[in-house]
Formats: structure tokens, C-alpha cells, sequence
């Protein structure tokens, strides 16, 4: 299987991650603007997450000096570790779908700072815990910073105009709601992969990072059946209403999940040098990514009354600054 042992790479690695988890959403919003409901989106989206995690182990996955190829570690998993991998993505999903409905509700610049903030903070401490490997002084130091610029969003979208909308923070609620459960699901499927898979033998009955992958992408579309479900009732909606889609429209959303996923992936293969909790801390600047599209591109505070631009401006060098500081703790 195809490994990193470079460090340089490795940031490499996790900064397409951070440009993959900051962009997909883009595609939620171009399916949005043709009045494509998020539960129909998100059917294509999770299809998407499978279909690319069987391409990856299939191809980088079963080919290369390292560790074992997929078809290999298949036969020798243990139900133990398979079991964590499946829980991460069912886990991952209702997390993602409820930041998606943060996103539908109060946009990119907002949900992305609130909820994915949170989980970076969650997920970055319980990767810690479970490996400790970088400087954690830079590394919780880079973590409050990106704390205060999750405060400094709230602020911003408080002051938004909020006319015909019931309930001004319910994109906010949601968000936080969903990173409060997404900060979970990496150490959930760290657990299930051989540690220094790049450079030691599989662990028996471990994972290699390529069939916990697809097993995190089966939790994923197996529990839409369960989560989305829910969450079309709510928009009575149908599943005639998803067959009745354009191609266009189901592509963006396939789209959408593959891009996702391949930022996973990438995250986790680095993650046997950067360390995990690194790692996946420089991913989750996918928030300032995200950020960046919801005020420039989108330009979803156009509306905000003047003074506004100062927490936004606050926002954003919180975030850069805490990824600079995380970025160093992996040295």
C-alpha cells in the first residue's frame, strides 16, 4: 500500500485536506441555488464518500513495499477494530448532516467556524490523549486561538439582519450541535488502524488505513437510511423527489462526497508522521477555507451592518494564526 514518510509531504497532505473539507460545501450551495433540497444533496453526497473509499483502497491501497494490500487485510480484520471504523462514520454522518443544515440555515462563513471550530478543538484534544505526538504547548496554544475565532463568527452573525427568519440561531445551534459530535468520529477511527502503519507490520486483526476508510464510508451511507430518512420527513419529502433529480444536480453531489472523502483520506495517510492529532487539527482549517468562500465568493454578510468587518477580520487571523501554531507543533 502506498504510504508517507516525509514530513514535508505529510503537510502537504493535510493542507489538500484542509482545501478539500473547506471546498466541498460549495457544492451543497450550487445544488441549493437550483432549489435541490440538502436531504436529496446529501443522498449523493454520502454515495459519493463510498464510492471514492473503494477506489482508494483499491488502487493506492493494494499496491506498494508497505504494510499489506486491502484485499489481504480483509481476510485478517478483526470484528474489534472493523466495528470502530463502522461507528466513525455513523457517528461522522449525523454530525454532518446536522452541520449541513447549519449551512442550508445560516451559511458557509458561519456553520464552518462554529461547527467544524468545535470539532477541530474536540478532535484535536482526544487525538492527543490517544497518541500524544507534536508540541503541545504550540498545539493548544494554536487551539485556544482557533477557539476565540469561533467566538468572533457567533459575534459576526449575531449582528446580521434577521428579518422573516423565526429562529436567528438556528444555524448556529445546529452547527454547534454537529461539532460537538463530529470532534469524535477521528479518534473513533484512528482506533481501528495499525499504528505506524508507514513504517511497522499490521498489527493482527488491525486495520490498514485504506479498508478502515471504506468501512468508515459504509457507516456513512448505511446510516443515511437511518439519519436522512429523519430529516426528509421533516422537509416531507420523498424518495420519488431524489429519482426525479437531474443527472447535473446528482453529480454535484457525488461530487461533493468525493471531494470530502479524498480529504480524509489524504488526512489519514498522513497522519503516521504528522501525527494524528496534528493532522487532523491542520485539516480542520477547512474552516478558514470555508470562511473565506462563505465572505468572498458567496458573500454572505454583504447585509451586515458596519463594524461587523472587525470580527470578521478577528475571525480570520485567529484561524491563521492558530494553524500556524499547529502547523509548527508537528516539527
Amino acid at each position: 500500500m502506498f504510504v508517507v514518510n516525509s514530513l514535508p509531504v505529510a503537510i502537504v497532505f493535510c493542507v489538500v485536506t484542509m482545501l478539500g473539507w473547506g471546498s466541498w460545501a460549495n457544492t451543497q450551495k450550487l445544488a441549493g441555488k437550483e432549489k435541490w433540497p440538502f436531504q436529496l444533496f446529501y443522498w449523493d453526497y454520502a454515495i459519493g464518500v463510498f464510492l471514492f473509499s473503494l477506489v482508494f483502497a483499491y488502487t493506492l491501497g493494494s499496491f506498494g513495499p508497505a504494510g499489506v494490500p486491502t484485499v489481504e487485510n480483509l481476510h485478517s480484520a478483526s470484528w474489534g477494530f472493523l466495528l470502530p471504523a463502522l461507528i466513525s462514520g455513523v457517528l461522522f454522518n449525523l454530525s454532518n448532516i446536522l452541520l449541513v443544515v447549519g449551512i442550508d440555515a445560516a451559511g458557509m462563513s458561519v456553520a464552518f467556524p462554529v461547527g467544524v471550530g468545535l470539532a477541530l478543538v474536540i478532535g484535536t484534544v482526544a487525538s492527543y490523549v490517544e497518541m500524544p505526538k507534536g508540541d503541545p504547548a504550540l498545539l493548544f496554544t494554536g487551539v485556544t486561538l482557533i477557539v476565540f475565532a469561533m467566538i468572533m463568527s457567533a459575534l459576526a452573525h449575531k449582528r446580521l439582519p434577521q428579518s422573516g427568519v423565526r429562529n436567528p440561531l438556528r444555524g448556529v445551534i445546529y452547527s454547534a450541535i454537529a461539532g460537538a459530535l463530529m470532534g469524535f468520529f477521528y479518534p473513533q477511527l484512528m482506533r481501528a488502524i495499525s499504528p505506524n502503519f508507514n513504517s511497522a507490520p499490521i498489527m493482527p486483526g488491525m486495520l490498514t488505513p485504506y479498508v478502515a476508510l471504506v468501512f468508515f464510508g459504509a457507516g456513512v451511507l448505511a446510516s443515511n437510511f437511518l439519519w436522512n430518512t429523519i430529516f426528509m420527513r421533516t422537509g416531507n419529502l420523498t424518495y420519488g423527489d431524489y429519482f426525479r433529480g437531474s443527472a447535473r444536480l446528482h453529480a454535484i453531489g457525488i461530487l461533493g462526497g468525493v471531494i470530502w472523502m479524498l480529504a480524509l483520506s489524504f488526512n489519514v495517510i498522513a497522519s503516521s508522521v504528522a501525527g494524528p492529532a496534528a493532522s487532523y487539527a491542520l485539516g480542520q482549517g477547512a474552516t478558514l477555507v470555508a470562511a473565506i468562500w462563505g465572505l468572498f465568493i458567496w458573500r454572505e454578510f454583504r447585509a451586515a451592518p458596519a463594524g461587523t468587518n472587525k470580527y470578521l477580520g478577528l475571525m480570520l487571523a485567529g484561524y491563521t494564526i492558530g494553524l500556524v501554531l499547529i502547523g509548527a507543533a508537528t516539527q
